[in-house]
């Protein structure tokens, strides 16, 4: 399993999301418009200058009602992934398109509650699901257990030979991932960044941390 770094309460310390990105296989990068969820993220021209020594595959989740404005602004990341939330449009087909017209690949994203039947549809055209283990918008938050939808996703890829990679996000610690070991990547932000060592953390998490 792979770990991704969350660098939601970080995003203003440069120093910090460096020393995360030599920590982790991956960087995941959380936008949020405060519609979608409660708040905003900092700018992205802020995250353009935090961002730019990053040398991990970036994966980016919007937590957004207008997707194509954001998807347009993101590119400039470099993203090998850019996902959506089921949940925020009516019309998931486009921004598969739209996205992979831009040569990245695309990853829809569902809430704790939302049943995964409402994926399924796409799930042939996406290249990740990431279920949401936390309601979206802040960072912290105790972890849902939602192993039920990683087996059935996991199965259902198995079952029909697709390839699409499961990930998992919010409150990831080295306790809980252990509920989610059928999954590809974990997020994990506060268990990292709010140690002192983070190299320590993902060790932790890794299952691969002596004293």
């Amino acid at each position: 399993m792979k770990i991704a770094g969350s660098f939601l309460k970080i995003a203003n310390d440069k120093e910090k999301i460096n020393k995360l990105n030599n920590a982790v296989d991956q960087i995941h990068f959380d936008i949020m418009d405060g519609k979608f969820t409660e708040r905003a993220t900092i700018s992205l021209n802020t995250l353009e200058e935090n961002l730019k020594d990053i040398n991990k595959k970036i994966d980016i989740h919007l937590m957004v009602i207008n997707i194509k404005k954001y998807i347009d602004e993101v590119l400039k990341f470099n993203p090998t992934y850019i996902t959506f939330h089921i949940e925020a449009t009516d019309n998931p087909e486009y921004f598969i398109k739209y996205i992979k017209e831009k040569n990245i690949k695309v990853g829809i994203a569902i809430n704790p509650e939302t049943n995964i039947k409402k994926i399924l549809p796409y799930i042939k055209e996406i290249d990740l699901v990431l279920i949401m283990s936390v309601h979206p918008g802040k960072g912290g938050q105790k972890f849902i257990d939602i192993s039920e939808k990683i087996n059935t996703l996991y199965e259902y890829k198995n079952n029909n030979k697709l390839s699409y990679v499961i990930e998992v996000d919010g409150g990831i610690n080295n306790e809980t991932i252990k509920k989610i070991k059928k999954a590809d990547i974990a997020v994990a932000g506060s268990f990292i960044t709010d140690s002192g060592n983070y190299q320590k953390q993902v060790k932790l998490l890794r299952g691969d941390y002596n004293e």
